[in-house]
């Protein structure tokens, strides 16, 4: 690259900074050390972002996204970094959640329902239900860093999944916003109710390819292949269309808050310590 290329670069950099810095009150990165800290998560990937967003707010966030496409950036939204397969590192903005976008919105103790912003540690969020005798038993061993927004896009399980279920089966709602800035509310949608158009359209995808969908889909408790294209199938319940951002890992709408199921603390806990003969006896149980 030429002088005169890097310098009109530079320029581009610093004018995208001074947009972001302007309508964000958080940090805004564009130097080579902050941006090396975003560079890499517990996975072995290294990749540097062209610059890193904190918002203090959900419109900050969406407002930076928005610049960012204008800008035809590439934007990452991460939160504790804790995946192993780089999912939060890229080339473009990456939009940390965790610092800020890290607030426990609403519990209803009554419905056992919680609203969280996607930026909460999963062990912060279970000391603050604690006092209302309820937890959110996703338990991940990253517990202690990982946000729920993070574990919402991977679809995490944890130890405790073959009774709790996945993150899938405990995401009751998500609003999101898609690429062009639209914000929607993605949850169950009954047949024949009045639904957005786009809503109405993967619905209808869902019911055209469904026995493609059935052949091809395999029936385990988690899948992370792809996208669960089954929560598109007709069925005698609603249809939840929130189980579609599920395990999206991000690529197709950005989170802003989430909805869970939340269940009774543990009464009692027990272990128990099962020996078998061979691998396969075990696997077989």
């Amino acid at each position: 690259m030429g002088k005169a290329a890097i310098i009109r670069s530079q320029a581009a950099d610093s004018a995208l900074a001074a947009k972001l810095s302007r309508e964000v009150s958080g940090d805004v990165f564009f130097d080579a050390f902050n941006r090396g800290r975003y560079a890499t998560d517990a996975s072995f990937y290294q990749i540097m972002p062209f610059g890193v967003v904190v918002p203090r707010t959900t419109d900050e966030a969406l407002r930076a996204m928005a610049i960012c496409r204008d800008d035809g950036r590439v934007v990452t939204p991460r939160g504790g970094g804790t995946s192993q397969c780089g999912q939060t590192v890229n080339d473009g903005i990456v939009i940390d959640l965790s610092k800020h976008l890290n607030k426990l919105i609403s519990v209803d103790v009554d419905n056992r329902t919680c609203i969280v912003e996607p930026g909460i540690v999963l062990d912060d969020l279970n000391r603050q239900l604690k006092k209302h005798g309820l937890w959110f038993p996703v338990d991940v061993s990253t517990a202690s860093r990982a946000t729920i927004g993070g574990m919402a896009g991977n679809n995490s399980c944890g130890g405790r999944s073959l009774r709790y279920g996945t993150m899938r089966d405990n995401t009751i709602a998500m609003d999101a916003a898609l690429v062009d800035g639209t914000r929607l509310h993605f949850g169950e949608i009954n047949p024949g109710h009045d639904a957005p158009a786009l809503f109405r359209e993967m619905l209808a995808l869902g019911e055209r390819e469904a026995e493609e969908i059935a052949t091809r889909f395999p029936q385990v408790q988690r899948r992370v292949g792809g996208y669960n294209l089954d929560a598109l199938v007709p069925r005698n319940t609603a249809n939840n269309l929130a189980h579609l951002l599920v395990g999206s890992e991000g690529t197709l709408a950005f989170t802003t808050q989430v909805e869970l199921k939340l269940w009774p603390l543990i009464g009692n806990k027990a272990l128990g310590v099962c020996h078998f003969g061979s691998f396969y006896e075990a696997m077989d149980a």
